[in-house]
């Protein structure tokens, strides 16, 4: 589904009353281009998670037909494509298993019903989600849990878990759940080696962590971690951290070295990382809650401030008038911790919708964002099922609202600020249509396209597919300033004068215009 926007609809105005006093205002991001070009289209990071773990949205439960499996993820993918969304963050580790082919880890219990077991007649889920994804010109981020090892829901622990395929890493917490021991070096290299490992052979455009490091309290009946025997060991080795310090380092090293590798071997796909949307509490001094860094043991601060990520996502779950939790003191308190200037791509928790009231708070956050983050806006919801049901109207609001307008990802110049080359362009007309192809240049292959077409003095645009060629712009009525007395109840069908189509490439950058005049 395509929409078509005027760039006169793009500027959204914020009233900062909610959260500083004062106005920003939002307009779409543009390039430096010669008079007569197009001003570039906009750009907002939309993004949804799909969760697999416990079945939350995808498969709907273990054991699905193949085909059942491919339906629901056309459905999903559809309905992201037609709310504008430009980016899929699917999980495909939820507990040290695989919904892809892996000669590390076994097939998932969420896909098959039985861990271990392939999905019958064969496919690699991984490669089809990137497949369908890249089709419709959206971003595909596979998730990871890098320490869980297993969750109570999948049943019990089979032979080929990690939990008995190597019980030297893994800790048994109450309650049914298991852990890999961070602090252990063949945890880093077995976590670091599934990672790697699908950034090798997929072509992913992300890998995304969640909040999970050391486990969350709740796990482990409000006991402490038990790695008693590792904590001994780096004391008799000499270690000097006191045990928080030295259980954060254990993270810290791990988050680093993963980061570096992913450059060396894609400098192209993005790190994100999505903490809980606290560091501490009095950070800044109104906030009360959970403490990540003394209970997760996650200095997410730390890896905002060293650029160990190329985007970041805290869940900010809580509604704009929460003083204790605020959203947007939350958001401007992580904005100034980003000292390299990565992008901040705040979770939302869109799951919790039920109501119209819910829906518009979710609206709310999305316009807090761009008017905090206006040079690279963007958001992850919480989760694809919320879309899917539409809980609250929110599917409607967000397409007829913020999401009306399509969006191109946001670049990531650290990684890549070399734009693609110009497509060939040409243009036919058959009466009022206007016809618009292009062939792609040599060079990089092209992500997704833009087609802006001018009538009058009004650029317009719409993003297109990576497969597509084509684009035929059928005539609209634009109501023209009349003169003292003239008749204004009729509009003129005003004629397309000029169309520019430029190249996207995957990590957002846009290429110079290349511009067709009609009429001549």
């Amino acid at each position: 589904m395509k929409r078509v926007i005027s760039f006169s609809a793009l500027v959204i105005v914020i009233c900062a009353g909610l959260f500083a006093g004062g106005c920003a205002t939002l307009k779409p991001r543009t390039a430096e281009r010669e008079p007569g070009m197009p001003p570039s289209a906009m750009r907002e990071f939309r993004a949804v998670w799909i969760a697999t773990v416990a079945n939350i949205d995808w498969p709907s439960e273990p054991g699905l037909p193949v085909d059942e499996q491919k339906r629901q993820a056309f459905a999903m993918l559809d309905i992201a494509h037609d709310l504008n969304f430009n980016a899929i963050v699917f999980q495909v580790r939820p507990h040290c298993d695989a919904l892809y082919a892996s000669e590390l880890e076994p097939w998932s219990y969420y896909l098959t019903g039985v861990q271990g077991k392939a999905p019958e007649p064969f496919y690699d889920p991984l490669a089809f989600w990137v497949e369908e994804s890249h089709k419709r010109g959206m971003e595909l981020h596979v998730w990871f849990n890098p320490y869980r090892a297993h969750h109570p829901v999948s049943g019990e622990v089979t032979e080929s878990s990690v939990v008995s395929t190597r019980p030297d890493i893994v800790k048994e917490l109450k309650g049914g759940y298991y852990w890999l021991d961070p602090a252990k070096k063949g945890t880093q290299d077995y976590s670091f080696a599934v990672v790697m490992d699908v950034v090798r052979r997929y072509n992913i455009d992300g890998v995304h962590f969640d909040d999970y490091f050391y486990p969350y309290p709740s796990y482990n009946n409000n006991e402490d971690f038990p790695d008693d025997d590792t904590w001994a060991a780096y004391r008799e080795g000499g270690g000097k951290l006191s045990r928080n310090d030295w259980r954060r380092e254990n993270v810290n090293v791990f988050i680093k070295r993963l980061y570096r590798a992913i450059k060396k071997e894609k400098s192209h796909v993005k790190f994100g990382l999505s903490p809980f949307g606290i560091w501490r509490p009095g950070y800044p001094e109104s906030i009360r809650g959970f403490d990540q860094f003394d209970l997760l043991y996650a200095d997410a601060k730390l890896w905002l401030n060293e650029g160990w990520i190329d985007y970041f996502t805290p869940q900010l779950y809580w509604p704009i008038s929460q003083i204790p939790q605020s959203y947007p003191v939350l958001l401007g308190w992580w904005g100034r911790q980003n000292r390299h200037n990565r992008n901040i791509w705040p979770g939302l928790y869109t799951s919790r919708v039920a109501d119209d009231s819910g829906a518009l708070e979710n609206i709310g956050q999305i316009q807090v964002t761009r008017g905090f983050l206006p040079d690279s806006p963007g958001n992850v919801h919480f989760s694809m099922k919320a879309l899917l049901d539409n809980r609250g109207g929110i599917a409607d609001k967000l397409v007829e609202g913020p999401y009306m307008t399509p969006a191109l990802v946001p670049t990531s110049p650290w990684l890549d600020n070399k734009p693609p080359v110009a497509p060939k362009v040409r243009a036919s007309v058959d009466g009022d249509n206007v016809t618009v192809s292009w062939t792609p240049s040599t060079g990089e292959e092209a992500f997704r396209w833009v087609v802006y077409y001018r009538r009058g003095d009004e650029w317009r645009y719409d993003i297109h597919d990576r497969d597509d060629r084509s684009y035929t712009i059928s005539p609209a009525p634009v109501e023209q300033p009349a003169a003292v007395g003239e008749n204004t109840e009729e509009a003129e069908v005003v004629p397309i004068t000029l169309i520019a189509v430029t190249a996207v490439d995957r990590t957002g950058n846009e290429s110079r215009p290349a511009l067709i005049t009609l009429g001549e």
